[in-house]
């Protein structure tokens, strides 16, 4: 198990690198081409798009080829996907490539997230947030680099470092021994007349949190990577810094969001999934409201540090969250949730992207508040089922015992 998480760990590296690749980019790579905010949404829309394809298609594809399998073709898709993205072609082709990539990496998060919250079942909340940071240290090291070769005038090799970790990863999970977890695997479920395959199936009273959760991660997600994406060129309108300094605003924010991630797992195992997550909700919903409002350089900077820390540890604690509030539907769960998010990283960034071209970085701040404000909202609604139920089933228990 150690040594699977340790190479799921570097595997969500490589996620984040890719997830905000275009983003880092989105500026220099609108004006190589000669498009607007909008064209850089759509972009992001069809990224996201292969994404959600991805996670929906993952727990087949995963049945039917084992889940080691799985994960190798999905690298393999992604490396493909970014050494085109480095031959800069005509702009209407990034957008199949751009689904192509959301595709790899859609179905590496959804597949080893699966593993990680069906197979841990003591501290999963620290374990999974043990894989985002990881995610966060990718998701903040590609600004950074891509401004370094913004700098050097040779951005576009950015893609190609993606590319040869991607085949790198791919060649390990195909490789590499993982003991008696190789089973598991490798394991292939085969539909037949005696053993079909197995479907997850809610209960009726099930479904209304369910539909909760997936407009939780829908929002959070699609605010996340709106801040990700438009977070530098937001910067670049209304602090006037050039390029390489806007792109390092993405890995302020997500440096923070490692840093959270490194303590939000024990916190949420200590004091509550629920909690954590309605708490982290409204911290999250305050600050974006505080960010249109800010004018100066150190301010915007100091609010994008503390917007990072509390939104750190909300997706991977709502999974948890989620796995808890719905037993027995963990692999389903998960792959429904991520994949909402999944739409909400496609949807809400394509109309961040219409808001920057019509109303500007301010107008797009306050669009990103009323989000947080909904996803706050959200976190109180599911909290406040969590404490019914506990009460609900803490009133049976005495019942029964009386």
């Amino acid at each position: 198990m150690k040594r699977l998480l340790w190479i799921g760990g570097f595997s969500y590296l490589l996620i984040g690198l890719a997830h905000v690749i275009i983003g880092s980019l989105l500026p220099v790579l609108l004006t190589h081409y000669g498009r607007d905010y909008t064209d850089g949404g759509t972009l992001i829309f069809a990224q996201f798009a292969g994404f959600l394809v991805g996670v929906l298609i993952s727990p087949a594809l995963a049945a039917r080829y084992g889940k080691r399998a799985s994960l190798v073709l999905a690298l393999f898709l992604l490396c493909a996907a970014q050494m085109l993205y480095a031959l800069l072609p005509p702009w209407g082709w990034l957008y199949p490539i751009g689904a192509a990539a959301g595709f790899g990496f859609g179905m590496v998060e959804a597949v080893i997230g699966t593993i990680v919250i069906g197979g841990v079942k003591e501290g999963t909340g620290s374990v999974m947030s043990r894989l985002e940071v990881f995610f966060g240290l990718g998701a903040l090291a590609m600004p950074a680099l891509a401004g370094w070769l913004i700098l050097l005038g040779m951005w576009r090799f950015s893609f190609p470092i993606i590319a040869l970790l991607a085949a790198a990863m791919a060649v390990f999970w195909l490789m590499a021994s993982f003991g008696k977890l190789d089973p598991v695997l490798n394991e292939r479920q085969t539909r037949t007349a005696t053993a079909p395959v197995r479907t997850v199936k809610y209960k009726t009273r099930m479904l209304p949190l369910l539909v909760l959760f997936i407009l939780f991660f829908f929002l959070y997600v699609g605010t996340e990577m709106s801040l990700a994406n438009f977070l530098p060129s937001m910067l670049l309108e209304r602090l006037k810094l050039d390029e390489a300094q806007a792109a390092l605003s993405v890995t302020c924010f997500w440096l923070a969001m490692s840093a959270g991630r490194m303590f939000s797992g024990k916190l949420a195992d200590s004091y509550g999934y629920g909690r954590y997550v309605v708490l982290s909700s409204a911290a999250a919903a305050l600050l974006l409201m505080m960010f249109p409002l800010a004018n100066g350089t150190a301010g915007t900077y100091a609010l994008i540090i503390l917007l990072g820390l509390a939104m750190s540890g909300i997706f991977s604690i709502a999974l948890v969250f989620a796995s808890r509030m719905l037993p027995d539907t963990e692999e389903m769960t998960t792959s429904l949730l991520i994949a909402a998010g999944g739409i909400g990283g496609a949807l809400l960034p394509l109309w961040t992207g219409r808001s920057m071209d019509i109303g500007g970085a301010v107008s797009s701040a306050w669009l990103l508040a009323g989000f947080g404000g909904a996803l706050c909202l959200l976190g109180i609604v599911l909290f406040a089922i969590q404490r019914r139920n506990s009460s609900t089933n803490r009133s049976a228990l005495l019942n029964k015992s009386s």
